[in-house]
């Protein structure tokens, strides 16, 4: 999912040479590849009005925080529980900003039932950044390593960086660009807090 990520990264840098092996670098190596959990919707293929790009990545940010809030619980390291409680505020200041963005366009408060009288009800529910299922995930992980762990969590942030920047592009007006500028900006610091993290304590 990490590497499916990175490819639509560089493809939509214009590169058009770009390949994602399945089984990733354990399957390269020969070792046998570990799956994440079943990724699904991974962009906001759907969504076409503004108010529905960010009620799209409110729900995703919603689920983001659900699955960084149950994570420190499976964990015994305090400086990861730290940085997981640090991704679950961080994704209710994302909601909160999305939130001021719909305002802005609609003129209205979101109701108690936010997003789903927008979004088609396929896609409401229990899924999070990357197409994930935030309750197949959280099963997932538990018991898992330190490093799968981790591995999940950089895979969610890269789609999520890649996501807001797809966004940025798709709503041309100012208000719009700053905010999923920033969103993508936070993303990509999250992914790098993981990764420095990661190579720490794997």
């Amino acid at each position: 999912m990490r590497s499916r990520a990175a490819a639509s990264v560089l493809e939509g840098k214009g590169f058009r040479n770009v390949f994602n092996m399945e089984g990733g670098i354990r399957a390269w190596e020969g070792g046998v590849a570990e799956g994440l959990p079943a990724a699904g919707i991974a962009y906001f293929t759907a969504a076409g009005k503004p108010e529905e790009f960010i009620a799209l990545a409110w729900m995703l940010e919603e689920g983001s925080r659900r699955f960084y809030s149950e994570v420190p619980a499976l964990v015994a390291d305090e400086e990861t529980k730290k940085l997981f409680r640090d991704l679950t505020t961080a994704e209710e200041h994302h909601k909160a900003s999305l939130v001021s963005l719909y305002k802005t366009f609609t003129g209205a408060e979101p109701g108690e039932d936010f997003p789903g009288p927008i979004l088609p009800s396929e896609e409401t529910g229990d899924i999070m950044e990357g197409g994930m299922n935030v309750s197949e995930a959280l099963n997932w992980v538990k018991g898992k390593n330190p490093a799968a762990i981790f591995e999940l969590a950089m895979a969610l942030e890269t789609n999520a960086y890649d996501l807001y920047l797809k966004m940025r592009y798709q709503l041309k007006d100012e208000t719009s660009g700053q905010v999923f500028d920033h969103l993508a900006k936070e993303e990509k610091k999250h992914l790098e807090l993981l990764a420095a993290l990661f190579e720490r304590k794997v």
